[in-house]
This record gives C-alpha cells, structure tokens and sequence, in this order.
C-alpha cells in the first residue's frame, strides 16, 4: 500500500476584508492619527478579534453605551451603523462623530424609512439582536417586525392584504433569504422589495466562492469570529454542499484530526477578516503537514468606497 500524501490547500477567491471593512478600518486609523489617543469606539468597528486588538492598541477604546464617553471626545460609529437615537444622544453629549458605517448598510436604511414614510408594515429580514437590524429598525417610525424564520412569518399578526414591504440585512445567506421572501410572497400577494439586492456584493461574492470551493475539496475552513454573520453563512454555504465546514478565529485554533482522512482542504474567511490572519492560518496549516497552498481563480473584486481625508470626521463618498 502507498504511502498516504498530505492534502493540499484551496483558497477561495474573493476572501476577507470587503470595500466596507477596509474603509471603516481605514477611517478609524485616520481619526486616530489626526486626533491622536484616546478615540472612543461605539461597538465593535468590525467583528474580528485582531482588528479591534490593533485598534485598542493604537488608543482606541471601545464602549457599550455612549453615555460611558465623555463630552465632547472623538467617536466612531461601527460599520454595522447605528440607529438615529444614537446619533441624536452623542449630539447632544457634543460627541465629534466619524460615522464608519457600510454605505450599503446605509442604502438599506433609507429604503427602510422609504416604505415606512410610505405607510407600509416593513418586515426587516435578518438576525434579531445584530447591529445592523437594531440600526435598520431604529431609522423606522411605523410599524415594523424582524423576520429571521418561517416561523416568524407563520406568526405575523398581518392580513394577506395588508400594505407590506421588506428589507434585508446585507450579510444573509442568500439562499435562505430567497426562500424567505417566497414565503413572504406567497402571504402578502402586494409585498414590495428589492429580492436579494439588499444583500451586499461582498457577501454574494465570497458565498458563491465558497460554494465553487466546497465543489473541489472534503474540508472548508473558514477564518472569522463567532460573532459575524457574514462569516457564520460561509460556514452554512460549505455544510450545503454537504462539505463539513470549521471556523477558526487564529491559526492556533487549528486541529490535526479535522484532515486525517481529507485529500484537499479549502480556506476562506468572512468580510471582516485581515488577509494576513489567513495567510498565519495557511502557514500553520504547512507547519502541520498540509501540502501546496493555492489560490483558486475567481472574481477580483475592485469596488471600493473613497473616504475624504480632508474632512474632520472623516466623512465618505461611494465609488464605483
């Protein structure tokens, strides 16, 4: 019998770090260096560990409730975005506001207040509890529920002919989502949306390159935190291909049992994720004995959204 070889490593293309979290990063670094320590964070800017380390380092210091920072400090708003009761209690702690949030995220709030201005019962599609669906529903005045299953559909307290439109969180499972809307059509024969055009360009890229990844090899890992949503749907996109799927935050998080019986691995990582975290994780995976690593062919994403470096707060612009 011959020899058992070592499995080799697939990376997906694209992976990591999207024009969202590379600009929001961006600009945290550029409040720091203009205002110098201590910068005040309002929530996680991103969810991932080595992110926020590096910013806590620098002198960022993140807090929970915005009554914790004081008058007048520098603060930055997440990525994820806030709702405008947030916005409304940091004016009046006379807090200097860089605002990170996504402007995709933003797109999905106007259109939020839109159906809402226009007297419809939005249903906010997404994970209850996360920060971009607390920021979602906070922007809107009427009525409004969080849909995250059939079973919040079944227990909708709306007629089928009820004035009804959706929005999405940006970071969802795209099909998941599909299925939900058709529940949601199915019910509401008037129901008004956007279908997946909510959900962002990064994260239909990396679930479409994580589904053509799983199709080529017998383990997907992915490098990303718990806490990202993005990244969570990476790890559901592998396990419906039938491919088992584990996350890993470091490169010690790895495990040699996960590829005893594995001829190839893939590796991709959710949108929040520095490249050189999966670049550590690569190298670990060389150290225990994996083969070649290489990077599979794919869409090389080139949108990127422009921030303005003359402006205090570090406002920004969308560019194609």
């Amino acid at each position: 019998m011959g020899e058992r070889t070592s499995p080799d490593v697939l990376l997906a293309q694209p992976r990591g770090f999207c024009a969202g979290v590379t600009r929001a990063i961006e600009m945290a670094r550029l409040a720091l260096q203009r205002h110098g320590a201590p910068v005040y964070l309002f929530k996680e800017i991103v969810h991932n560990a080595q992110v926020i380390d590096e910013i806590t380092a620098q002198g960022g210091i993140f807090v929970q409730r915005i009554e914790d920072i004081p008058l007048g400090a520098v603060t930055i708003f997440s990525a994820h975005g806030v709702p405008p009761t947030i916005v409304a209690a940091a004016h009046a702690r006379r807090l200097r506001i860089v605002d990170t949030t996504c402007p995709l995220v933003h797109d999905v709030q106007r259109q939020a207040e839109r159906y809402s201005r226009l007297g419809h019962n939005l249903l906010v599609i997404g994970r209850a509890g996360h920060e971009e669906i607390e920021g979602i529903c906070g922007a809107i005045s009427g009525p409004h529920f969080v849909i995250g299953s059939r079973d919040d559909i079944d227990a909708l307290p709306l007629t089928a002919a009820a004035k009804v439109a959706y929005v999405t969180q940006t970071t969802l499972s795209m099909e998941d989502t599909r299925e939900l809307i058709a529940a949601l059509e199915q019910r509401f024969p008037l129901l008004e949306g956007q279908g997946l055009g909510d959900i962002c360009f990064a994260t239909r890229n990396r679930q479409r390159a994580v589904r053509h990844l799983a199709a080529r090899v017998d383990l997907v890992i992915v490098v990303g935190t718990r806490n990202s949503s993005n990244t969570l749907r990476l790890l559901e996109v592998a396990a419906d291909q039938g491919v088992p799927a584990r996350l890993v935050e470091s490169a010690e998080d790895l495990q040699v049992q996960w590829w005893q019986d594995v001829q190839r691995i893939g590796v991709s990582a959710g949108a929040s994720t520095p490249e050189h975290v999966i670049r550590e994780v690569c190298a670990r995976l060389q150290e225990l004995g994996i083969g070649v690593v290489r990077e599979l062919p794919g869409l090389v994403e080139t949108r990127r959204f422009a921030v303005d470096r003359t402006a205090e707060t570090a406002t920004s612009i969308a560019t194609a």
